[in-house]
């Protein structure tokens, strides 16, 4: 359009970081990688710091990187806006007061001790008060979202181990907020006196908090309104509102944007809109993150990885190492198992993501040196990128561990098999509901669960389940394999299914085998290796939909049932169809991995 002036340096940068997330995730993703090491990488490599800083030499560069950080950094502060409002919307009073001895007492000891020890160290090394602590507190958090992203990968969120992770990233989560604050009192304290710098910022923060609570009491009947149009544009657009409402009200009270939208989302987060908010920000959540994590990314400096690497090397391992080891001891004086201890620490020994955000803030404010800055930075990222390893590390310390040691009283406990008797895998919400209409019909059965927390606490509870592994088959025999008229799978480790059906039909031909599926396509796998019926979690929800609306909508009950199990019949037959069509040759491999998983001289993970 004539007279109007286009700086397209700034369509460039947006066609960098949308790049990232349309080809740079996906191809991360294809060889089983975090997607948050993906953005981390891109940011790094296609930063300032890296490619960008030859953009002048090469000028074709300038539509691949990103020269000025400059160009970027209201983005990168609405990601961590967004990120810090997500983390306040799934808090909520009582899920803390449920996890308060763990999050509490264990995250808030870690994140306590750790920093103090790291600031210790960093005085030792000849850095001043101040900037030690910044840094001991900004390296003593982990990396929530790889982490918990590793474990949901895994299915293991539920675990002892996921639970106790979680507990301590949901505590570091919340120790974010008074570090940004910290950092911003002491950049205020060099124009004036300390005392009545930090009575100035935390008057300024309290005028903040008080302003956003009132803005909050107006919230609920703002979703309300906004609710009445069934507008989901203007659903969104009142969310987006919010977030950077409060963000903008902490701003002009002198303090962190994210504290406001922390703040808006703990309020959000007692409301009867949590779930819709939920839903509405899902599509475009994981864009606004990966902009945040690639804006972090920008601040690696991979010249800092040859400059000093013994120097480097050292800083790795003695983060990891001092995390590590602190958080072990902390998890077994809260009567956490050695195999539990040992695998969170290794999870959480890493740094984290908000090293970048604290650690940045102090440079910009030029609390710290950026050359220690850079370096601190590079030290981090390099111990983020080694979690993937450093589980697979945990898991196997912890799975000697859990051989080597003594179980208690409730998982000595041994089957006791009888004739025609049901054998139920996984003592889980599912698991109990099947026992408990087993029981209500006069059948017989053991259940039997890998978890051996949850098999203690089960079991003190008066329910009468047995600690195993059922895909040892040693345990499957204890269990009465042999005499068994049934075996019910519930849990939801799709592999660990695999293995069970394969090994149980390859020795009984005849049992009645009953497993969970996710979905149609596992359903018919499950067939296709010799299950009598795979229940698919996503077609069966969509049954109990399509009941409870053709009985809500005046059909009579009995037509109803029988058209529901006609449905059912006809996708089960459909699914065994194919599974004998398409899967002849998958049960052979199937057990054949079985076989030499189970070889002798190999380790069980």
């Amino acid at each position: 359009m004539a007279g109007t002036t286009i700086n397209i340096a700034n369509y460039s940068d947006a066609l960098v970081v949308l790049g990232t997330a349309g080809f740079v995730v996906p191809l991360v993703r294809r060889y089983g990688l975090s997607p948050v090491l993906g953005y981390l990488g891109a940011g790094a490599l296609l930063g300032p710091l890296g490619l960008g800083s030859f953009s002048r030499q090469f000028p074709a560069l300038f539509w691949f990187t990103i020269s000025d950080a400059k160009n970027v950094e209201g983005i990168a502060q609405l990601g961590v806006v967004f990120l810090l409002f997500l983390i306040g919307l799934e808090l909520s009073l009582q899920r803390l007061l449920a996890m308060r001895r763990l999050v509490f007492g264990l995250g808030g000891s870690q994140v306590l001790l750790t920093g103090g020890l790291l600031a210790g160290a960093g005085m030792w090394l000849g850095q001043t008060p101040t900037v030690a602590i910044i840094l001991g507190m900004s390296l003593s958090l982990s990396s929530t979202a790889i982490v918990l992203e590793l474990l949901s990968n895994q299915e293991r969120l539920t675990t002892t181990v996921g639970r106790a992770s979680f507990s301590v990233l949901l505590a570091q989560d919340l120790a974010v907020i008074p570090i940004l604050m910290f950092i911003s009192i002491v950049a205020a304290e060099s124009g004036g006196s300390a005392l009545k710098s930090l009575g100035t910022a935390l008057l300024q923060a309290g005028v903040a908090v008080a302003a956003i609570v009132l803005f909050g009491r107006v919230l609920r009947p703002l979703f309300r309104l906004v609710s009445n149009t069934r507008s989901s544009e203007l659903f969104i657009a009142a969310v987006l509102f919010v977030i950077i409402g409060a963000g903008v009200i902490a701003y002009e009270a002198s303090v962190s944007m994210a504290l406001g939208a922390f703040i808006a989302g703990l309020l959000l987060a007692e409301t009867e809109y949590r779930k819709a908010i939920e839903a509405s920000v899902e599509p475009f959540k994981g864009l606004l993150l990966g902009i945040f994590f690639f804006t972090v990314g920008m601040d690696i400096d991979f010249r800092e990885l040859v400059r000093e690497p013994l120097l480097l090397a050292g800083g790795i391992a003695g983060l990891i190492a001092v995390k590590s080891l602190l958080l072990i001891v902390l998890a077994r004086l809260f009567h956490l198992s050695w195999p539990v201890a040992v695998e969170a620490g290794l999870l959480l020994g890493p740094g984290g993501e908000f090293a970048f955000v604290g650690i940045g803030l102090a440079s910009s404010l030029q609390l710290i040196d950026p050359g220690l800055g850079h370096f601190t930075l590079a030290v981090t990222s390099v111990t983020m990128a080694l979690i993937p390893l450093l589980s697979v590390v945990g898991r196997r310390f912890a799975a000697r561990l859990s051989a080597g040691a003594a179980p208690t009283a409730e998982l000595n406990a041994v089957p006791m098999a009888d004739e025609n008797h049901a054998i139920v895998v996984g003592y889980g919400r599912v698991g109990k509901v099947v026992c408990a209409l087993l029981k209500t019909h006069g059948i017989h059965y053991i259940a039997a669960d890998s978890d051996a927390h949850a098999v203690t606490h089960d079991r003190r509870e008066g329910h009468d389940v047995y600690y195993g592994d059922a895909t040892d088959p040693q345990f499957l025999e204890s269990c009465g394999l042999a005499k068994a008229s049934g075996v019910i799978i519930t849990i939801h480790t799709h592999d660990l299914i695999d293995d069970i059906v394969a090994h149980v039909r390859t020795v009984r031909p005849d049992i009645l085998i009953v497993a969970r599926a996710r979905d149609a396509n596992h359903a018919r796998h499950l067939y296709a290796l010799g299950a009598t019926d795979a229940v698919p979690e996503t077609i069966e929800a969509s049954l109990q939909l399509s009941e409870a609306t053709l009985v809500g909508m005046g059909v009579q009950v009995g037509p109803v049932i029988a058209s529901i199990h006609e449905k059912r019949d006809e996708i089960r037959h459909a699914l065994q169809d194919a599974a004998r069509e398409a899967g002849r040759g998958v049960i052979r491999s199937v057990r054949a991995k079985t076989r030499r998983r189970r070889a002798p001289g190999k380790a069980r993970r």
